[in-house]
């Protein structure tokens, strides 16, 4: 934003200036009778051609921050000198460096009307500014070039009073005679807050009104503009607001709301102001006929004031001669922008409070101090319901017993023991289980556990897994179940005896007693049709239609995959991959490929009938990569060139999930298939769609149906899918509609991932497209999985949450289950649960591995109970419960509007919060305001409980909660609950699609993403900088920042940056000639990859 050159000073020293209390002179310099004294002296000192007093003059204030001392302006160069602004360039738009440069100038002050002269026995009638017409960035410069004029007598009187551009209205001919010396100045920047007065100054009281007692203060420092009354100077009568039916043109009374987007306003047409030539009595400022206020825009001076002493209510505009009664008023909602043109708008009764942002908990406070306290020492799972560090902190863990939290993390570790707490603290019991989560390296994968044929040892009744938690008795000849309490009879081969503690004398020896996390191997009896599985599949399925090939996709691909085959997912230290691959190409019709090691050139195959899919080939369709190399080679090559001309535009896509489907079906295996899809499938086939894209429905009873698939047969295909074990990885390459909510149907329920790349073109989003590919062939997998949870006697898994089918209450069915997939389960109460015992989890995972054998993998979790609500607040986690809510939240919108899945995050939100306050905090904090009305109200108005603060000014919140109110505000703002305008109905289908599956780290960093101060980074040093808060406030005109949130990388370059960071970083002289395609490239090269090199580290 262009701002104003500084001015040395407001304007002429004013007489006895010092203390705030010089006496106000008349024209004879007397005292005027009746009149209350002025608050602040004119700006830029008296206009020419008063007869100046002869008192003395005080040193003149300078600019706020400045070293400049105190100097005097002469009146003759008022009207030259430059305008003041107390902001410099990049300061409004991104928050104050310095505190002191938030000293704003009073919008709303009381001055004597110049209209008519009154005699000494006639007291002068006065009146109060207007509302604010333009920008508050505008006031100054207004102020600064504002003159002292009148009109005659017999003129109409004044609209309304308002600023504008000093050339917007003729001058005024009329000319009045002199008066004394005005007495309007700027207040100095400290003042004390209360300063002794002549009771000389002092104004009677109106009739029936009491004498004022207010002491004046310095406006405060953080506050916006908009709708706000400064208190009178001690002693002073507030003077009575005059209500009627407004003048035409005339604002609506009470203040403008915050408007939601910041934006520099220049001078508006027909909006005049100050009128340079001679001076004149009063001030003249009339609008033009008809024309309303600009409101005052939010985002450079936050929200509105809250109301000042000795003033009950906020400005209502300027006043209204009428003789007639008030209109009656109405409530304004503070979240609405009131039209300029509406001439009856009601007095704001309650004015918001702005939050000072250094109250709110800081996120990177609190990460930095658990990475600092926590980060240093190992994590020993030994001790029972025992919190882990943060995800955002990095340790090492020691399994002793209990899972590691990079593979189950709880929403809480001490759970209620009865149903009847946990619905008085409506925190959720869940935990969040990822199965086959990736290690780091210092930290020893699970073991694999072989029990031969007879197979993994389990409870007689419940079937649950030998774990650490079984109970050895009878001298080892038998052991009770944890989960169930049921004795079993322990098989010969595995007896041993015990020690004198009760444990086996092989404890240690054996994975599943003394570990939380270990595999067994599965005999036959796991498999399907009692039969052990192939090895699984890869088959790649390539859109070759117009759009693909024209944006380079195809080609592209095709030299990829040549290097990427030789990457496919391996067994260990195995020296090949044991995955087949096969080749599909599609637009209207299919073609198979035979890739045949005995081949000397591919052969293809076409379908045509795609309303009867079948494979035209078994033998060579799926092959070993490193025989059939040469071949498939050959084929990479001859895609691009075969279709290169091609101007097929229409695509099926039910039809290719088929074919690779009938494929793995023949091929009696599991596995993936890779499509690579452009266009909205319209070609006449089964699952043809059609355009519903349509964002009126946004916001409406109706939105839920935009992410509801407009088909069923997706999910009839899905099921087929799930049972065959057919995973389905879509990547989508769109330039328009492509109706991702029904196209990501199967891929949800089949444990597949989606990958969007809008209107791609291959020289500029092919790098990112490369290595999201490279991950998703080479990370680890399990195929045909199926998930079960058992607990111990009390609670029971009730929900779930992620991308999978059930076909039943208990059993969570996965075609395939990758290193980064997660799954939510949610438990509820069935009885009542003992301190003593705690409470056991166990998840098992049936999955074939990528070289087709069948495994189980168990994570074990033991829980403490608790029957006081601050032990459950006390040990709670909260970057899990976000992670439960955002799934919750956008499962809900598939059958309930946005607005009412958002009230239902606040309301139980407000409840958990209110039940900590008013059962665990302490009498003198929880204060009379710890009910859940004012939780919910608190929410409703703020959207979290950033202000939920008691009558001593503090946050009541939970200490392992206190993060709560962030991280939920940043829910209730994301593109699911609260779209913006750009934000297309495919991108929100997208994202919901994706958060699905996210684990508690990934949801943390995508709706409160890291910002790094990239100025700051030490070259010398392998370490990032700290990040800093998530605010516009927190970035320096100076700085370059970059913000990532686990699928975008955002750089943000401050204007005031300094040219050599600038040309050390982007090549370039200044900051206008930063292209920001180049930017990509050279800071991916510069510092983006180590980055995200430490970052999966």
């Amino acid at each position: 934003m262009n701002q104003q050159s500084h001015m040395a000073s407001y304007g002429q020293p004013q007489p006895g200036y010092q203390g705030y209390h010089q006496q106000q002179l008349a024209y004879d310099n007397q005292h005027m009778t009746g009149v209350p004294p002025p608050q602040y002296g004119p700006y830029n000192g008296p206009v020419q051609g008063y007869q100046q007093t002869a008192v003395p003059q005080g040193p003149l204030r300078t600019v706020p921050g400045s070293a400049l001392p105190p100097t005097s302006i002469p009146p003759s160069t008022t009207a030259q000198q430059p305008v003041y602004n107390q902001y410099g360039q990049g300061d409004v738009h991104n928050g104050p460096a310095v505190p002191e440069q938030m000293q704003r100038v009073p919008l709303s002050q009381q001055y004597m009307s110049g209209n008519t002269l009154h005699s000494g026995s006639q007291p002068m009638p006065y009146q109060q500014y207007a509302p604010s017409l333009s920008h508050a960035q505008q006031l100054p410069n207004q102020m600064a070039h504002m003159q002292i004029t009148g009109v005659s007598s017999n003129s109409a009187s004044p609209v309304s009073q308002g600023y504008g551009p000093p050339a917007s209205r003729p001058p005024t001919a009329t000319s009045l005679p002199p008066v004394g010396p005005a007495a309007y100045s700027a207040p100095p920047q400290n003042v004390p807050s209360s300063t002794p007065q002549d009771n000389s100054l002092l104004q009677h009281p109106f009739p029936g009104q009491p004498s004022p007692v207010s002491t004046f203060s310095s406006p405060p420092t953080s506050i916006g503009l908009t709708g706000v009354n400064h208190p009178p100077s001690v002693g002073m009568q507030r003077p009575p607001t005059m209500h009627g039916q407004p003048l035409p043109g005339q604002p609506p009374s009470g203040p403008y709301p915050p408007q939601p987007n910041h934006r520099s306003l220049g001078p508006q047409p027909g909006m005049p102001g100050a009128i340079p030539g001679a001076p004149t009595q009063g001030f003249q400022m009339h609008p033009a006929p008809n024309q309303g206020f600009v409101p005052q825009q939010n985002g450079s001076f936050g929200q509105m004031r809250a109301p000042q002493p000795n003033y009950a209510t906020p400005s209502t505009g300027a006043p209204n001669y009428s003789s007639q009664p008030p209109p009656q008023q109405k409530r304004l909602d503070p979240d609405s922008i009131p039209s300029p043109q509406l001439n009856e708008l009601p007095t704001q009764k309650k004015t918001r409070h702005r939050i000072d942002p250094d109250a709110i908990p800081s996120p990177i406070q609190v990460i930095e101090d658990d990475k600092s306290n926590r980060g240093s020492e190992p994590f020993s799972t030994g001790v029972r319901g025992q919190v882990p560090p943060l995800v955002t902190t990095d340790f090492v863990v020691k399994d002793q017993g209990n899972a590691s939290p990079r593979f189950i993390r709880c929403a809480t570790y001490n759970i209620p023991c009865t149903s009847d707490m946990a619905k008085q603290c409506q925190v959720p019991l869940t935990t969040v289980i990822k199965p086959l989560a990736t290690l780091p390296a210092d930290e020893s994968h699970p073991f694999i556990v072989d029990h031969g044929e007879t197979g993994p040892i389990r409870c007689n009744r419940c079937k649950a897994y030998m774990c650490p938690y079984m109970q050895f008795i009878e001298g080892g000849r038998r052991f009770q179940c944890a989960f169930c309490s049921c004795v079993t009879e322990v098989l010969p081969h595995y007896f041993q005896h015990l020690d004198h503690t009760g444990k086996r004398m092989d404890y240690y020896d054996r994975p599943e007693l003394s570990l939380g996390s270990y595999e067994f191997l599965a005999t036959v009896d796991y498999c399907k049709n009692n039969k052990f599985p192939n090895p699984p599949a890869f088959i790649f399925m390539i859109d070759v239609s117009y759009n693909a090939l024209k944006s380079g996709l195809v080609h592209l691909l095709c030299e990829e995959l040549k290097t990427l085959l030789d990457f496919l997912p391996r067994e260990g230290n195995a020296e090949e991959s044991a995955i087949r691959v096969g080749f599909v190409t599609y637009n209207k019709v299919l073609h198979f490929y035979n890739v045949k090691s005995t081949l000397a050139q591919p052969q293809m195959m076409v379908v045509s009938d795609v309303a009867d899919m079948f494979v035209p080939l078994l033998d060579g369709f799926l092959v070993n990569v490193n025989e059939s190399r040469a071949v498939i080679n050959s084929l990479l090559e001859q895609i691009p060139e075969m279709f290169g001309d091609t101007r097929e535009t229409e695509t099926v896509f039910g039809p290719v999930i088929q074919a690779g489907l009938e494929a793995l079906k023949a091929a009696e295996c599991a596995g993936k298939l890779f499509i690579f899809h452009s266009t909205l499938p319209l070609a006449e086939a089964p699952g043809k769609l059609k355009n519903r894209d349509d964002k009126k429905l946004i916001n409406t009873d109706k939105e839920k149906t935009l992410f509801q698939p407009q088909t069923s047969f997706y999910n009839n295909l899905a099921k087929e899918c799930v049972a065959q074990g057919c995973c389905v990885d879509l990547f989508l390459f769109p330039n328009q509609y492509v109706d991702v909510a029904t196209l990501g149907l199967v891929t949800y329920q089949t444990g597949g991932s989606i990958y969007k790349y809008t209107y791609f073109q291959a020289q500029a989003d092919g790098e990112r497209f490369l290595n999201d590919l490279h991950r998703d062939v080479r990370k680890v997998i399990g195929f045909d999985a199926v998930m079960r949870v058992r607990t111990s006697t009390g609670i029971r898994a009730t929900d779930f949450f992620g991308s999978f089918y059930m076909s039943n209450t208990t059993d969570v069915e996965l075609a395939a289950l990758d290193c980064d997939k997660t799954i939510m389960v949610e438990f509820k109460h069935d009885d009542k649960l003992n301190e003593d015992s705690g409470a056991q989890i166990q998840c098992a995972l049936l999955y074939t591995s990528c070289s087709g054998q069948r495994r189980l993998r168990i994570h074990n979790l033991s829980l403490n109970c608790c029957t006081q609500l601050a032990d459950l607040y006390r040990n709670c986690e909260t970057d899990t419960l976000i992670n439960f809510f955002v799934k919750l939240a956008y499962r809900s919108v598939l059958n309930n509007s946005t607005k009412t899945v958002r009230e239902s995050l606040i309301n139980q939100s407000a409840q958990i919060l209110a039940c900590y306050r008013k059962n665990c905090a302490s009498p003198s904090s929880a204060g009379q305001s710890g009910s859940l009305d004012h939780f919910r109200g608190r929410l409703a108005v703020n959207r979290i409980a950033m202000e939920l603060q008691s009558q001593t000014g503090q946050l009541i919140l939970p200490e392992c909660m206190k993060l709560l109110p962030v991280y939920l505000n940043c829910v209730l703002k994301s593109d699911i609950l609260q779209p913006g305008a750009d934000v297309s109905t495919d991108d929100r289908a997208y994202i919901r699609h994706l958060i699905a599956s996210m684990d508690v780290s990934e949801t943390n960093v995508f709706f409160y993403p890291r910002v790094l101060p990239v100025h700051k980074m030490d070259i010398d040093s392998d370490d990032f900088p700290v990040a800093v808060r998530c605010s516009e406030e927190r970035l320096s005109k100076g700085g370059i920042y970059l913000l990532e949130n686990g699928l975008n990388l955002f750089i943000w370059v401050g204007m005031g940056t300094q040219h050599d960071l600038i040309q050390s970083i982007f090549n370039v002289q200044s900051f206008g000639q930063i292209d920001s395609g180049m930017v990509g490239f050279r800071l991916t090269r510069i510092f983006l990859l180590s980055y995200l090199a430490l970052s999966l580290d």
